[in-house]
């Protein structure tokens, strides 16, 4: 058996995620002559075949799946090390690699990260925005310490704690007919906003996965008129009049300089937090401590 190959278990579990050889290699900034070969040797190698192949992509076998979650397992011990490793030094320089959503990057980690950067001098902060889901899965592979998500996830894997209180709120034009029964301080039923059609957010992965949720609980799930894939986008559109909109109050800032009605919504699943999640087993570097530490500080829960 050959040694284990770090580089093509990372592409291994990149073609995993893409199910595409050419975007796997414009990821990597390599041939996809070069991945399949390396896919090609490593299963010749193996005697076992890792991916069906077709004209739609690739996909993993039962085997491949099997190596996978082994090349994660190894991976993981690899960045565990490095992490054991750096608190061998000093202290005072090291890395902190946090994946992040763009609703906890719309709150109040922008500024959380400013201090923490102004104190820890020496640390070298490594930000990747993308959503929840692929967020955890880089904590799973070893690619992220922490992960700042929201909270309509299988968290079994994680240990969590609270970061900042994320409430649903509904917007509309001043012109809509469900405009007069919203204020900021006053709650709205979320059984209001059904019979309306809104704008949509591919940008709102949790926020969306939550919402159609409780549609289908209601029994009425809910009508595009169109979808977008920003948030600064969804407030342009329903100021257009295309219909009313869903925010987490992170992003309320984006109406600053409109004249939308907007008011949260009434039902306890709409109450959300962000959390700040890592790994269980995953060896506690002093960059992600005094993160973490600097997150309890500053948490202050919704009244």
């Amino acid at each position: 058996m050959a040694p284990f190959d770090s580089v093509t278990a990372r592409l291994i579990l990149l073609l995993a995620e893409t199910g595409s050889i050419g975007r796997a290699a414009e990821r990597e900034g390599i041939a996809s002559s070069a991945v399949s070969r390396r896919v090609s040797d490593l299963e010749g190698r193996l005697g076992v075949v890792l991916f069906d192949r077709s004209a739609h992509g690739v996909k993993l076998t039962t085997a491949g799946e099997a190596y996978a979650e082994g090349c994660r397992t190894v991976l993981r011990a690899i960045a565990d090390l490095d992490a054991v490793m750096a608190d061998f030094g000093t202290g005072q320089r090291g890395a902190l690699r946090l994946a992040c959503t763009s609703s906890a990057l719309t709150g109040r980690l922008p500024e959380l990260l400013a201090r923490y950067a102004t104190k820890h001098s020496g640390i070298d902060l490594q930000l990747q925005e993308m959503s929840a889901a692929k967020a955890l899965l880089a904590l799973d592979e070893g690619r992220a310490d922490i992960a700042i998500v929201s909270d309509n996830y299988d968290f079994t894997r994680f240990e969590i704690k609270a970061f900042e209180d994320d409430r649903v709120w509904v917007l509309a034009p001043p012109e809509h007919a469900l405009a007069a029964r919203m204020e900021p301080r006053k709650d709205l039923p979320f059984a209001a906003v059904l019979d309306h059609a809104i704008v949509g957010s591919g940008q709102a992965g949790s926020l969306n996965r939550l919402l159609d949720d409780a549609a289908k609980a209601a029994g009425k799930p809910l009508v595009e008129n169109l979808r977008v894939e920003s948030f600064p986008a969804l407030v342009r559109m329903v100021e257009a009049g295309f219909g009313i909109g869903f925010l987490r109050s992170t992003s309320l800032h984006l109406l600053a300089g409109t004249d939308l009605a907007c008011a949260p919504l009434a039902e306890p699943w709409a109450l959300r937090q962000l959390l700040v999640a890592r790994r269980k087993s995953t060896p506690l570097s002093a960059a992600m401590k005094s993160f973490i530490a600097l997150c309890n500080e500053t948490y202050v829960p919704a009244a």
